[in-house]
């Protein structure tokens, strides 16, 4: 029997009151209903990394061992201002070569009507310069604040969506997580 896949699903943010946490959740709790697919799940919050920094000047050992075991990567990020937050950037920057050939989804969110649009297309490059493999799809939340409701759950009316969009997200990172994990494996 084949191993189940790693993903990492990674919150963007260490911000407060964050509404980015409710989709990575969801993102996550999605995630566990793939057949042969293990979730982990990574809040910055838990971490601790120096503010800036070559990898080699601070990683933390237990993100270090998540990146290492991870044959896929789930980020779900915030807007801040038409980027994505440092904090996000620290952790990313903190590994480099347990990224290389593995495949990355990415989900902006935002408060405003774009989801978060231009947060996941300045992750791009820096995906490329990590050597990930960005999946061809994205994931947007839009107004996540009317989205979710106050305990962090997906209210009825946007689940049909979410969830079509959700599972073409995961048939693809699966296809590439498999894909590049046996081509590492030789």
């Amino acid at each position: 029997m084949e191993d189940k896949l790693k993903i990492a699903v990674i919150l963007g943010t260490k911000r407060e009151g964050r509404i980015s946490e409710h989709a990575a959740q969801w993102v996550a709790a999605k995630g566990r209903e793939q057949e042969g697919v293990e979730i982990i799940f990574v809040d910055p919050r838990d971490f601790t990394l120096p503010p800036d920094g070559a990898p080699e000047d601070g990683t933390d050992p237990r993100y270090s061992a998540i990146t290492a075991q991870a044959d896929a990567f789930f980020i779900v990020t915030p807007e801040y201002n038409h980027s994505f937050p440092s904090s996000l950037k620290r952790l990313l920057d903190s590994e480099f070569k347990n990224y290389f050939h593995k495949p990355v989804a990415l989900a902006g969110v935002s408060n405003g009507p774009w989801g978060g649009t231009r947060a996941v297309e300045a992750l791009l490059p820096v995906m490329r310069a990590l050597g990930l493999a960005p999946s061809r799809l994205n994931l947007y939340f839009p107004k996540a604040q009317e989205i979710f409701d106050e305990t962090g759950a997906m209210k009825p009316e946007y689940a049909e969506t979410y969830n079509k969009s959700v599972q073409g997200m995961y048939d693809d990172l699966i296809w590439l997580a498999r894909a590049l994990k046996a081509a590492r494996a030789q």
